[in-house]
């Protein structure tokens, strides 16, 4: 039986604050790499759910989403994974000292966007810095443009 191909479905945390964004530094199969929080969407999850689980498990910061700011479609180099990726915007509510952060993640961190665009060859993938340059661009959309239904 052959497979039907998908793309993976992930979800991004964009997050300034007095001028810097919160990343993550995790382990991947290539090194160290730089991310925003991100990760896959669960079962029965929206995708505005999903942003805050992901930011909440990888940084220990509680997310609120207030936008969208993009939707990306990236086929990774390296094999036959596409990934499409929705990124929100929003600001931290919070942190909760003590929490573990996801098997993976190294610890989370804030850099400025001059800091990230001078070390691409760390990021994760070219959505990283793509994300920060269309929030700095002014790109927000509406949550209410994302639509989830329940079964």
């Amino acid at each position: 039986m052959q497979r039907t191909w998908k793309p993976n479905v992930t979800v991004a945390a964009v997050i300034e604050q007095d001028g810097r964004f919160l990343l993550v530094e995790e382990h991947t199969s290539e090194g160290l790499r730089l991310n925003q929080p991100a990760g896959h969407l669960e079962c029965g999850e929206s995708l505005v759910e999903a942003s805050v689980r992901e930011a909440l498990e990888e940084t220990a910061h509680r997310f609120v989403p207030e936008c969208l700011v993009g939707v990306y479609q990236w086929p990774r180099p390296q094999g036959d994974l596409t990934y499409l990726r929705f990124a929100f915007g929003g600001r931290v509510d919070g942190v909760e000292a003590g929490r573990c952060l996801d098997d993976g993640i190294v610890r989370a961190l804030w850099m400025s966007a001059d800091e990230l665009r001078a070390c691409p060859q760390r990021h994760r993938s070219p959505l990283v810095l793509q994300c920060v340059e269309d929030w700095l661009a002014g790109q927000r959309h509406a949550l209410d443009l994302i639509r989830h239904y329940h079964a």
